[in-house]
């Protein structure tokens, strides 16, 4: 008897002017990885926990103390505590975010809601000013969370837009748009440090990333327009079949998916496989501009060009790993891209002290693998999901990718806790990328597809 092929589910009817709106929040939004959350939000928060604390703008190790709600931190942990509680929150949030985007038949409404939220959140760092901390953490909490949450219902709305050999490709070209969003922004934004800086004024330094970080705000909210007057809304299957409102819907359904996920185990088994590497890609995100600046002693002008030469290259590495998934697919170009990302974090390791250009160069590698990795795990990730519960399992999507980013940091700061060596610390790192391509190796995608009542591509 012939094994199933999974249920033949007709390709979605939609035209380019409708993807072209779902490219444009990829656009919108990376405003606030590239500028925000990359560049300007740790230290700016920081600077302004320490004059709060009673530190003078420019101290250089500030031991000062603040009490939110009573409760005594240091200055300079201040910011990474915001991040952690955003993480846990992230982690109630998103999978109940993705439960209401599968129940509700507009999910416009629901993506437009998220995003104005956190848009308008990033915009009010404008009265952060002074000793105004607090105002900054609860800003960031809201607006990290809202990111989050958008990004379920934007990411819900790909298998609808897309048939299965159509994903890789439309994947890739939204993360790529992104990254040249995220990228344009960012430009601007260090024309502008560099143009209006004055040597010695602090203050001038901090108002104009403050005013950086509104920016992001701005570009994000102007640009979610486009999506919303482009995009129709696609209700999923599970739409309309609840009793009660939306919310306590969702809740309700939330329950049923963490019972149901046992009857998917091969798709339990890819987010294990995208959990373990995807950590490994964040952390070297998150650390790569502290190894530059304190192992290698890099100024942060050399720093900054960087990002930006990471930003710019991850299009084209987007639309470059998109093309080789379409002769080769998604799952080997993956595990070709945790290859290339093994030989950069070794050649890390071997950078010389002090030499901008090498740690440039290394900029580069990370550029071509980066988009194309995390845009053909996301389309690759749709192929795994039960129809009509696309906001449900992008919602646990979320939180493989944020909930559990701490781990890579943790063996990190560990290894350089017991080594005092940057080195050893960032070679470590090679563990989430070779355990993460093996288990990989070994998730039986077809299989995984037809267990999720799918029809697989032609090329996996």
């Amino acid at each position: 008897m012939a094994a199933p092929t999974g249920t033949d589910v007709p390709a979605p009817t939609t035209g380019r002017r409708e993807r072209t709106g779902w490219y444009f929040y990829d656009w919108a939004n990376s405003a606030f990885s590239a500028t925000v959350l990359a560049v300007f939000l740790g230290p700016f928060l920081t600077n302004v926990t320490e004059v709060a604390a009673g530190c003078p703008l420019g101290t250089d190790d500030c031991t000062g103390r603040v009490h939110p709600l009573g409760i005594t931190v240091a200055a300079g942990s201040f910011y990474p505590y915001m991040v952690s509680l955003s993480v846990l929150l992230t982690v109630f949030v998103l999978p109940v975010m993705g439960a209401i985007a599968d129940r509700t038949p507009r999910k416009k409404p629901l993506l437009a809601g998220a995003a104005f939220i956190a848009a308008a959140a990033t915009i009010a760092f404008a009265f952060v000013t002074g000793e105004r901390y607090l105002l900054g953490g609860i800003l960031f909490l809201i607006a990290n969370v809202g990111f989050g949450a958008s990004v379920v219902v934007y990411n819900s709305f790909l298998p609808q837009l897309a048939g299965p050999d159509e994903r890789d490709k439309v994947s890739s070209r939204g993360w790529a748009i992104g990254y040249l969003g995220g990228g344009i922004l960012l430009a601007f934004n260090l024309v502008a440090v560099t143009v209006l800086s004055i040597d010695g004024n602090d203050q001038r330094t901090l108002d104009i990333a403050r005013w950086c970080i509104v920016s992001a705000g701005v570009w994000w909210a102007a640009f979610t327009l486009v999506p919303l007057t482009l995009l129709r809304d696609h209700p999923g299957a599970e739409s309309g079949t609840g009793h009660g409102n939306v919310l306590t819907d969702g809740f309700r359904q939330l329950g049923h998916t963490l019972k149901g996920l046992r009857a998917y185990p091969l798709t339990l088994f890819f987010l294990l496989a995208y959990l373990i590497y995807n950590d490994g890609i964040q952390t070297v995100i998150a650390l790569a501009g502290q190894y530059g600046s304190e192992e290698l002693g890099l100024e942060q002008s050399t720093l900054i060009v960087t990002i930006l030469i990471v930003q710019f290259l991850a299009f084209g590495g987007a639309l470059l790993l998109g093309a080789l998934a379409a002769r080769i697919g998604a799952r080997k170009t993956i595990i070709v891209s945790l290859v290339l990302w093994l030989a950069v974090i070794i050649a890390a390791y071997w950078l010389p002290h002090g030499e901008p250009l090498p740690f440039m160069l290394l900029g580069v590698a990370i550029g071509i693998v980066l988009g194309g990795s995390q845009a053909l795990s996301r389309s690759l990730f749709a192929q795994l999901i039960p129809t009509g519960r696309e906001g449900e399992y992008f919602g646990f999507y979320e939180i493989s990718d944020k909930g559990t980013s701490w781990l890579g940091p943790l063996l990190f700061g560990l290894v350089f806790q017991l080594t005092d060596s940057y080195r050893y610390g960032i070679v470590s790192l090679v563990i989430f990328f070779a355990v993460g391509a093996v288990l990989l190796a070994f998730v039986p995608i077809r299989r995984a597809v037809i267990a999720a009542g799918n029809t697989p591509p032609r090329l996996l």
